[in-house]
């Protein structure tokens, strides 16, 4: 059994993990890179592999950076099934679709700036008919459900509470060989965290581990503290006229955010300023969250039981159309305002920041994870000028950094998964996480643990 890292090594995009065992090669997650977008666009483009050569994938969940290279799997020639839990296969169907869209307006933007100087068009990376055909390869299986991957592999998806469906993968290979063991861990999320169940940390017995490292040598705030300082952001920016800007990841982050909003209001502990979730996405994975209960936790689930939904309050409205997006630059009332992309990459999140950024009045909240060389992490780092559309602009908003609304695992939580989840490993791999990041929780897992762990490069081969 080995394992190359095509993605996520030493960053948190990309998630692309070849594993070779039993004459087969499965891939561990299929997604796309963000970050400097030359750089990107290439790896995107040349994955490290020959997509006619893998034999199946096996996705943790539907996250763009480890779903959003399946439809150029495809498009370059893979022709085998694709495995995850239900709720996944349903979130990437719209989550994949609304890449593709993406990926053709920004081909069609930057096509139009370089006929200027007589360069060639850009091609996208995939357009939504490739989305579609992608789809036809999905398999959904039940939680905990063993099942036959290829000849000599099998697999199971356990809960990972990070996002709705996400799951580790345990892949057993009986070859010519002993049995072996691998447990990938895709996202971890974190214990008590609204809507979804907890991460399951019971030991699989894995000879191998292979997990992340997002947040390797940080501590989260608590979600209660987090909360507490989400209502004063609005009930100040409010206050003082502003609006409330919220970059959210439409799948997962937009969600809890709505539940606790819910809860503020509900307790009149914030002004009734109206909440727009602006993000077509979002509110189609809104809807997808309603249909599947088997995700659900206690709470959660009472509450849909007695017909009342956690992302449903008065003076919350979804926003659809480009009409009614482009409608909340004229309104001057104090608001809320969701919308994607999480990393602010994409999407009409751009267009509102364009709006706001400018207005000491306003406030920007991010409220999960912003990867190097994106337009958040420029502004959780608080620069004080950004470049948005190809034009600078100032910023006088005020920028405030949530972090215990994010659904990754932090520093003590990826050292409670390794020792339980991965109790027992000969090898543990750390994946998903930025070089500061990976190397805190290597030092960690060895100093207070005694686990000795690798940190691999892209292109690198770790075997068992």
């Amino acid at each position: 059994m080995k394992v190359t890292f095509n993605g996520a090594a030493g960053s948190v995009t990309g998630s692309r993990h070849l594993l070779e065992a039993c004459g087969r090669r499965v891939l561990l997650d299929c997604g796309l890179v963000q970050g400097r977008r030359e750089e990107s666009d290439r790896q995107n483009r040349d994955p490290g592999f020959d997509a006619r050569s893998i034999d199946a994938v096996l996705l943790s969940h539907s996250h763009i950076d480890h779903a959003g290279s399946i439809p150029s799997l495809v498009k370059a020639g893979f022709r085998g099934r694709i495995h995850c839990t239900s709720a996944t296969a349903d979130l990437a169907r719209i989550m994949l679709a609304d890449s593709a869209r993406i990926q053709v307006a920004d081909a069609e933007f930057l096509t139009k700036r370089r006929s200027r100087n007589g360069q060639p068009p850009v091609r996208p990376l995939y357009t939504p008919e490739d989305a579609d055909a992608a789809m036809d390869l999905f398999s959904p299986v039940p939680y905990y459900t063993r099942f036959d991957v290829d000849k000599g592999i099998r697999a199971r998806f356990i809960e990972a509470g990070h996002i709705l469906g996400s799951a580790q993968i345990e892949v057993e290979c009986s070859g010519s060989a002993d049995r072996q063991v691998l447990l990938y861990s895709g996202d971890i999320g974190r214990p008590s965290a609204p809507i979804l169940r907890d991460p399951d940390l019971k030991a699989s017995g894995p000879d191998m581990l292979l997990m992340e490292s997002t947040y390797g040598g940080r501590n989260h705030d608590t979600q209660q503290d987090s909360v507490a300082k989400l209502r004063k952001i609005v009930s100040s920016t409010a206050s003082r006229g502003g609006r409330v800007i919220i970059p959210a990841f439409s799948v997962g982050r937009t969600q809890e955010i709505l539940y606790f909003l819910r809860v503020l209001r509900r307790e009149g502990s914030i002004p009734g300023i109206p909440v727009f979730v602006d993000s077509p996405l979002s509110f189609d994975a809104t809807e997808v969250y309603r249909t599947h209960p088997e995700c659900y936790d206690d709470e959660a689930r009472a509450l849909f039981a007695g017909d009342e939904s956690p992302f449903r309050f008065e003076g919350l409205s979804f926003l659809r159309t480009v009409e009614g997006s482009k409608a909340l630059n004229s309104v001057q009332e104090p608001m809320i305002i969701i919308s994607a992309s999480g990393m602010c990459e994409h999407g009409r999140i751009l267009h509102h920041l364009v709006h706001s950024i400018g207005n000491p009045a306003n406030t920007i909240v991010v409220v999960g994870f912003m990867a190097a060389h994106t337009l958040g992490r420029r502004l959780a780092d608080r620069e004080t000028t950004v470049r948005i559309f190809g034009e600078q602009f100032e910023r006088k908003a005020e920028v405030r950094i949530l972090n215990g609304f994010s659904a990754h695992a932090d520093s003590d939580g990826l050292v409670e998964y390794a020792l339980k989840a991965g109790a027992g490993a000969s090898k543990v791999v750390l994946v998903h996480g930025e070089a500061e990041q990976t190397e805190a929780l290597r030092r960690r897992l060895e100093d207070e643990a005694g686990i000795r762990a690798a940190t691999p490069s892209v292109g690198e081969t770790v075997e068992l």
